[in-house]
């Protein structure tokens, strides 16, 4: 007869699973043996934290379920970090935690307290399975939670005494995704109707875009009626090639130009309403803004929207596409074109020489190799240079930290995006204080063969902190400077490639070459303290 952990291992490979992430520890051998059998692919990690990461990244980036699984106790409380990201990103994540025989029956069994209830908050999902017959069915309900709109992630905490119980066989089918609703013909045409009538309108494209079955009308949308659109910094984009209508990213602590300011309609498709866009609230927004929510399954903080459509939002856009007056905005758009070029020009137009001195550099050094790699940035001072100098293009493959503006996910991010897209270079661009969140990770994704390239921008200092205090305390500065750590050494010492560069070209030569290779490259680039908002003062 099967066990328990039979019975979750099946599930998940019905539905597509094909590997879980780990830490290993109290609960989970017969987890680990239903793995084996199944031939189930088990990844293990140095930190719970990065378990939860890999699970996190694989989601964001393929809108598939991803599953990490670990230990009992303080593992469960690491591995809720990257379950709080895909909670802010909406990713689909299930986590499965162990625990000891006889645990909720609050006689204190080894390391019990309510893993439940901690993971509750960030969780749409969140139960203890106590019986062996009752296995099949929750980890049903979690798969169906965590993957239907809007997505999210679930937790099981399942003791080894019921992972390790036999149950009676059933059968295994995978959970189906239910469709978004159809748009309602009156709400289209009152959009189509508002479109018309404005004279500057302006389209924020969020996640929620990059689900759409219909993503082609949203670009389709932009050029029919000249509508200048933006992504808000840390969602996931899903502008595949450069384009002359995309604005960029909205809400970097970079700035950006005046547009949310001067639009008289905004058409938010696909993303919250949050900082990122001024909350649409004076100042930020005027008082008689018209504003068009289009979304999947609910409208958090949107309750001064004069117009609110549910559905698939390049779906919907569609609908406006065919029933709405095309052109009329072109003067708007070009207006908006200029302003983005005037907030650019404070960092030229020209290519630096080789030498490589801030993060400027190092964005300009990798922006050719970027076409076809999957792509993945973490770090505050070079997330911003990389949001700022490569802003006419949001594709797909790009993955960020996400709406929590988390550091240090970074190495099992680039791990997850290897597992993912096997046949693709993987490139991560990181913060030397990202980086050292888990450099240990390195000698996993050397061991289990997950290779990438990493660019480390190490300043000696966590840099957008560095220059936040510099503008408000002058030249002293607290708790944000380390240092110096060479990150290319570390590499070498966990079975990594390591590289030292200083020019443009040697990181061009180093990134193209650790492509070709079979373990992780981390190339260290030294660098001063300097953000995007330097070059403006």
């Amino acid at each position: 007869m099967p066990t328990g952990a039979d019975i979750v291992v099946k599930q998940l490979m019905t539905q597509g699973v094909e590997w879980i992430s780990t830490l290993c520890g109290n609960g989970m051998d017969p987890l680990y043996r239903a793995c084996c059998s199944a031939d189930m692919d088990v990844i293990d990690t140095h930190n719970e934290q990065a378990a939860a990461y890999m699970a996190d990244a694989y989601a964001r980036l393929t809108g598939n379920l991803g599953v990490c699984a670990v230990s009992s106790g303080i593992a469960h409380v690491n591995a809720l970090t990257g379950i709080a990201n895909a909670h802010f990103d909406r990713a689909p994540v299930l986590l499965i935690t162990g625990a000891s025989g006889g645990y909720g029956a609050d006689r204190g069994v080894f390391q019990e307290f309510d893993q439940v209830g901690l993971a509750e908050p960030i969780c749409k999902y969140s139960s203890w399975v106590s019986r062996p017959e009752d296995i099949q069915y929750q980890v049903r309900t979690a798969i169906s939670t965590a993957i239907n709109e809007p997505p999210g992630p679930v937790h099981l905490t399942i003791p080894g005494d019921v992972l390790g119980s036999e149950v009676s066989a059933v059968k295994l089918s995978p959970v189906a995704r239910v469709k978004p609703p159809l748009p309602e013909r009156d709400g289209v045409l009152s959009a189509a109707k508002m479109l018309e009538d404005s004279t500057r309108p302006f389209l924020v494209v969020g996640t929620g875009c990059l689900r759409s079955t219909h993503r082609e009308s949203i670009l389709e949308f932009s050029e029919k009626f000249s509508v200048p659109f933006g992504v808000p910094i840390w969602d996931r984009g899903c502008i595949e090639n450069r384009h002359p209508n995309f604005m960029g990213v909205l809400g970097s602590a970079s700035g950006e130009p005046e547009l949310l300011e001067d639009a008289d309609l905004v058409i938010v498709a696909g993303s919250d309403v949050d900082y990122r866009v001024g909350y649409l609230a004076p100042p930020k927004t005027r008082e008689d803004l018209l504003r068009v929510s289009i979304g999947w399954s609910s409208f958090p903080r949107e309750a001064g929207f004069d117009l609110r459509l549910a559905g698939d939002p390049g779906r919907v856009l569609g609908k406006i596409v065919k029933n709405a007056e095309g052109g009329g905005h072109e003067r708007w758009l070009n207006t908006c074109q200029r302003r983005l070029e005037l907030f650019r020009s404070p960092w030229g137009t020209t290519a630096p020489g080789d030498e490589v001195s801030t993060g400027r550099d190092i964005v300009e050094a990798i922006r050719p190799l970027l076409d076809d790699v999957v792509f993945l940035i973490d770090g505050g001072n070079i997330g911003q240079w990389a949001h700022m100098l490569l802003v006419d293009r949001y594709p797909s493959h790009w993955l960020t930290c996400g709406a929590s503006a988390v550091v240090g996910w970074g190495i099992p991010g680039a791990m997850a995006a290897r597992r993912a897209y096997p046949e693709r270079d993987v490139l991560l661009l990181s913060g030397d204080g990202a980086f050292g969140f888990t450099p240990a990770e390195m000698e996993s994704a050397v061991r289990q063969k997950l290779s990438f390239v990493s660019v480390v921008a190490n300043d000696s200092a966590w840099g957008i902190v560095v220059c936040g205090q510099r503008g408000t305390m002058g030249d002293e500065t607290v708790a944000c400077e380390t240092g110096e750590i060479r990150y290319d050494q570390v590499a070498r010492g966990f079975g990594a490639r390591g590289l030292r560069a200083t020019r443009i070209s040697e990181i061009r030569e180093g990134i193209q070459e650790g492509f070709g290779n079979e373990v992780p490259t981390v190339i260290d680039v030294p660098i001063g303290v300097a953000s995007p908002t330097d070059a403006r003062s």
